[in-house]
């Protein structure tokens, strides 16, 4: 299994390496004060999250950590699911809404994913993707301090990505911090082996993240199947003037 995760990390490091060779042109207006606080998001992940990350994948076996991910990621399905509503996206919404009623019943709250397993794939869409699908331009690169790589649209939606958490069904503050690390936990946890290839390939770190970010999420708001950007446009060819007529 752990081979398995090293080959998906491998993969996902390429995936970024060619998101950012379409991104050809970053909006970055922000780039001395993005690189600092990027500089500040790195040594803190290096002296905190990183260790923790690495004792808590030695520590909690596999099938556990398996199920905390799950429990998570049933439940941001649930936001999936409205945002594919907001989007007109009736089929997938509907796959969706099947999809955490499956693993909550039956998957025990969504430690286990039984939806997968039944064949209905996940559609993930944030309030970002969903304000990008109604029109709004992504706006400028920004880096946030220990919320990472950003855009101007990304960043209008992230409160409310962010408020959809378990905390809507929990009433217990204690609990709902305690949620929270887990979260960060695991979800550091599971890029362990992503970021180290990445490490390994980027000369300039933050140039590689921002550039593939700003691609990933022109890829996601397009499923897929984004418009070809200006630059990457053939130059019509100049008009000839017709030829003399002979006398």
């Amino acid at each position: 299994m752990m081979k398995t995760k090293a080959q998906h990390a491998v993969l996902f490091a390429l995936a970024l390496v060619a998101g950012a060779a379409q991104a050809q042109q970053a909006n970055d207006p922000f780039e001395p004060a993005n690189r600092a606080i990027f500089g500040f998001n790195e040594a803190l992940d290096k002296a905190v999250l990183t260790p923790v990350a690495k004792g808590y994948q030695a520590v909690v076996p596999e099938l556990m950590r398996q199920g905390v991910t799950n429990f998570f990621g049933n439940f941001g399905d649930g936001w999936s699911a409205i945002n594919n509503v907001l989007q007109g996206k009736g089929e997938a919404a509907a796959t969706m809404v099947a999809r955490v009623a499956t693993n909550t019943l039956f998957g025990i709250g969504g430690i286990f994913d039984v939806a997968s397993d039944l064949g209905m794939e996940r559609s993930s869409e944030d309030f970002g993707q969903t304000l990008g699908r109604w029109g709004m331009p992504a706006g400028p690169y920004i880096v946030w301090p220990l919320l990472g790589p950003s855009t101007g649209r990304d960043t209008l939606g992230r409160p409310l990505d962010l408020a959809w958490s378990p905390s809507l069904a929990i009433n217990d503050g204690g609990v709902n911090i305690g949620l929270s690390a887990l979260n960060l936990i695991d979800t550091r946890a599971n890029l362990l082996e992503a970021s180290r290839v990445v490490d390994g390939l980027a000369f300039d770190k933050y140039t590689f993240i921002r550039d593939a970010y700003i691609a990933r999420r022109r890829n996601l708001v397009y499923d897929g199947n984004p418009p070809e950007l200006p630059e990457d446009k053939e130059p019509a060819e100049p008009a000839t003037a017709p030829a003399p007529v002979p006398k």
